[in-house]
């Protein structure tokens, strides 16, 4: 075994074994499955004694065995009349060449997912201007810690097994309560399924309510994720222009391409900010319920409305309304607890949850029941009040500055109720700027706003702006950051 000799070396693998702070047998291990899978141990051939490359080698037999015992079990080498001999693996072909490679990335994924390719760092989230983010600086860590170290003392190892799968009864139960009073959504605990947030409750409305190759009318320019989530369900997506009073589908098109759901964020319509009017709302409910259709109505910020209290949801307003109920505490508490929620017309709330509990396999009890006391015990509420405040005087500085510093023509859209407001841009003449291009100066520049680009879904273009959180933005850096976003604007008009 010549050839072995020169693969391996005693003192080289304990190097090695001291650099990667791993055991010799280990190392030794490795060393000859990666020789194997190379091709530069062949077929056929036969491997010293353990006795002897233990000898060889200055290690314990042990060492040698449990190696050549570990290649064994992973079908690298088999025992036969010779010894350990080397399997017929190897990467290299019969005829010495290797096997080609991989086809190129795009060829090896879905068409599902072949659009698909958003990457963003956790560093992102915290730049000024990124939309959707919280005031993470504001939110009461101690109570929230307190409150989960409680759930947890209280827990026991029938805990630690698959919980319900529509959610802990004791968050369900609060959150239904919460909803009637502060959102006057209809409810009870039984129609209230828990979720990992609205992308998730997305995808499992797409799965319970629809057929692939039904239709599903959404927003345009709207929520990219709900594109996301219903194009990955196999649903023919058709945008709805959006405009001042909300989302407006054509008459003709109830006859044309009827929908079996609709999704619309009525209270706030992201990210433009226009509020569903009362007519529009009661018509959409009426329409959809002779068409035999669903409304999803996502209320991803409600709570934070600026100009009075929040509005009262869709799905209270009339009798037995087709709606199903979308909301997270991503937006009111913070992202990273991935806790959503849907509410199921109570005609569905029995039938979803049984096919909930097929789809899911639900964990996390200390989370939601510290989630439900944070809710019963009023912490909440005070959190939200709080945050409507905070975010009231950050909207208010992120105007001034822009009244001050912004050098072009232009609306700011969407301030009365949320966490991000929508500057306009001009698409001719001497002051046009892509949204695209200022977005891409502004990232390098330290900031985070997203070009309205990013939101179409597919219908008519003819929206060009910024669309800038505020919330996770303190007062004190907001004139430094519109200063920045006036220098990115220099950039971004060089690339017309």
């Amino acid at each position: 075994m010549a050839d072995l000799h020169l693969l391996l070396d005693g003192k080289r693998l304990k190097a090695q074994a001291i650099k990667k702070r791993q055991a010799l047998q280990r190392v030794l291990y490795e060393a000859l499955r990666d020789a194997i899978a190379q091709g530069r141990l062949q077929a056929g051939a036969v491997l010293p004694s353990s006795r002897d490359l233990a000898r060889d080698l200055a290690m314990g037999r042990n060492g040698v065995i449990h190696a050549y015992e570990q290649l064994a079990a992973e079908g690298y080498v088999q025992p036969s009349r010779q010894g350990t001999v080397v399997a017929a693996f190897s990467a290299v072909s019969a005829s010495g060449k290797r096997a080609p490679a991989l086809p190129d990335a795009t060829a090896l994924v879905s068409q599902r997912v072949s659009q698909c390719d958003r990457r963003r760092l956790p560093e992102d989230d915290l730049r000024p201007f990124m939309p959707g983010m919280p005031a993470l600086d504001a939110f009461p860590l101690p109570t929230w810690q307190r409150l989960c170290d409680r759930a947890m003392r209280q827990g026991s190892t029938l805990d630690l097994g698959y919980r319900h799968a529509v959610g802990e009864p004791d968050l369900r139960q609060a959150i239904a309560t919460y909803l009637r009073a502060a959102r006057g959504v209809r409810c009870h605990a039984d129609q209230v399924t828990i979720t990992d947030g609205t992308q998730h409750s997305m995808e499992l409305c797409a799965h319970i309510l629809a057929d692939v190759g039904d239709t599903v009318w959404i927003e345009h320019p709207g929520y990219g994720g709900a594109r996301t989530a219903f194009v990955q369900a196999g649903l023919n997506v058709v945008p709805v222009t959006v405009d001042a009073d909300g989302i407006a589908p054509p008459e003709a098109w109830w006859h044309d391409k009827p929908p079996r759901m609709i999704y619309t964020t009525p209270s706030h319509q992201y990210p433009l900010g226009a509020v569903l009017t009362l007519p529009r709302r009661l018509r959409l409910i009426e329409q959809a319920r002779q068409a035999g259709a669903w409304i999803l109505e996502d209320d991803y910020d409600s709570e934070f409305r600026h100009d009075g209290p929040p509005l009262a949801a869709m799905q209270g307003q009339v009798d037995d309304a087709p709606v199903v109920y979308l909301g997270t505490f991503s937006k009111s508490m913070f992202p990273a607890l991935r806790l959503g929620f849907i509410v199921w017309p109570q005609a569905l709330a029995d039938r979803a949850a049984g096919v909930v509990g097929e789809l899911v396999r639900r964990g996390r009890p200390f989370e939601q029941r510290a989630l439900a006391a944070f809710i019963d015990e009023g912490h909440f509420t005070r959190h939200l009040r709080k945050m409507r405040k905070l975010y009231a005087e950050r909207q208010a500085a992120l105007r001034e500055a822009l009244a001050r510093q912004w050098p072009l023509p232009g609306q700011v859209l969407g301030g009365q109720a949320g966490m991000h407001l929508v500057l306009s841009l001009p698409s001719e003449g001497a002051d046009a700027v892509l949204d695209t291009n200022l977005a891409h100066a502004s990232y390098a520049l330290g900031l985070s706003p997203r070009p309205l680009a990013m939101y179409g879904t597919g219908g008519v273009s003819g929206f060009n702006g910024l669309v800038m959180g505020y919330a996770n933005t303190p007062q004190a850096r907001m004139e430094g950051a519109v200063k920045r976003l006036v220098e990115a604007l220099a950039v971004a008009r060089l690339q017309r």
